[in-house]
């Protein structure tokens, strides 16, 4: 079976963009992706397109590659349209992984694109985000977890320790999750909001230094602790925003590798995909069962890992899987982040592109941005953030709910060539 490599990746700046159509964001991605790599769009033989409320917003399902790539000249080939909630950017990469590792093809596009922002109907932009987990089980449940986070607001303030007035606003219900899942886990290992607003804090520094982020403004600890609360212990600065965007990436095998003019390649070492399960409060969560599959793979352990990108819709999300990545202990993630680790020019940084919480997160090229960033660090070219000497990178992007974890995840470790 051949290698497989990323011979290319490009993507838009992530942001508002009320203006433009899925198929105008797919269009850039594709655009830059193709001036990153010599490859001609007839030499592509098959494309992956990750998308997951372009039915829901607009009306298009079921044929959303062709109506995306069709416009661009691609058409008549293989395409496979992936819906995997925050995790399809990382699917289409999987999927076209597995494609080139069959055999069947020698070159494939996989792209992402989303529109997450729309100011004419908030209350659809939000509820479009419950579509990512069971509905039937979070309806009934969401507001009980919107009580206990008003309650616990409530508390604090009354103790002193909460300026924010634990009012209810406009946002998905993932953050609930979120925020229910901080709560146990500084319940359980006495970590702390501070320790949240140190991740996001960092995210955010390496935002500044990202022209594809959507936030680009630097924030101390106090700052992001000062924001507006969104869920307890949540400000809106560990959060992800809403925006849009699109990412793309051009895989091949190695014969086809050989016939790219001044290739700078990267080489995927693994790829791996999972669904969230029902489990007992005993068994190992999906990010520690998917990792360890990722590292055997590899032949890699947590310690050769140089950089990362992991999916921080909120800091709670990086702060778990740090530990569940096996780059900390268990109940240690917040105290990894304070120790400096994990911001650039320490042991290993996390998120240099600034995360979902700030480079943003159009959900269904958010997988994709993380692989794009990470080809850039082993190829030398993240400027103000690079890592120095980078050789061996993780991606973890995990999407929807399922019980109490990700109702998918995948994980990609890449190597510099």
């Amino acid at each position: 079976m051949s290698d497989v490599y990323i011979a290319g990746v490009g993507m838009t700046r992530f942001n508002k963009y009320p203006e433009k159509s899925i198929k105008q964001l797919t269009a850039e991605a594709l655009e830059a992706v193709l001036k990153d790599v010599s490859v001609n769009k007839d030499q592509i033989e098959a494309a992956w397109f990750s998308n997951s409320g372009w039915g829901m917003s607009q009306d298009q399902h079921c044929i959303r590659s062709q109506v995306a790539l069709t416009p661009q000249r691609i058409q008549g080939i293989p395409m496979m349209n992936v819906e995997n909630a925050c995790a399809g950017g990382s699917s289409a990469i999987h999927g076209a992984w597995m494609s080139i590792k069959a055999g069947l093809y020698d070159v494939v596009l996989a792209v992402g694109a989303e529109k997450v922002y729309f100011p004419e109907d908030r209350k659809k932009m939000f509820e479009g985000f419950i579509s990512g987990t069971d509905v039937e089980v979070t309806k009934a449940i969401i507001e009980m977890m919107k009580e206990e986070a008003k309650k616990k607001a409530e508390e604090l303030k009354k103790a002193g320790k909460l300026k924010d007035d634990g009012k209810q606003k406009d946002r998905s219900a993932f953050m609930d999750i979120y925020a229910m899942g901080a709560r146990m886990h500084m319940e359980k290992y006495g970590s702390t909001q501070r320790q949240l607003a140190v991740i996001a804090a960092k995210n955010h520094f390496h935002g500044s230094l990202n022209p594809y982020a959507q936030y680009q403004m630097d924030m101390t600890v106090e700052e992001v602790l000062q924001d507006r609360l969104v869920s307890y212990p949540l400000t809106r600065a560990m959060c992800a925003p809403i925006g849009d965007g699109a990412a793309a990436a051009i895989l091949c095998s190695s014969g086809f590798l050989k016939k790219i003019k001044n290739a700078r390649p990267v080489r995927i070492r693994a790829s791996v995909l999972a669904s969230g399960r029902i489990r007992g409060s005993d068994e190992p969560p999906i990010g520690a069962r998917l990792s360890k599959r990722a590292y055997e793979m590899s032949g890699l352990e947590p310690d050769d890992i140089n950089v990362a990108e992991v999916h921080d819709a909120t800091a709670f999300g990086e702060l778990i899987q740090c530990e569940e990545l096996g780059f900390c202990p268990e109940g240690e993630g917040g105290v990894f982040a304070e120790s400096g680790a994990t911001k650039l020019g320490g042991k290993l940084p996390i998120n240099p592109s600034g995360g979902l919480e700030c480079r943003g997160h159009p959900i269904g090229a958010s997988g994709i941005a993380q692989i794009t960033e990470m080809v850039m660090q082993l190829r030398g070219e993240a400027d103000k953030r690079q890592v120095d000497g980078a050789r061996i990178a993780l991606t973890e992007n995990g999407g929807g709910f399922i019980g109490t974890e990700e109702a998918a995840m995948t994980i990609h470790i890449l190597e510099k060539v």
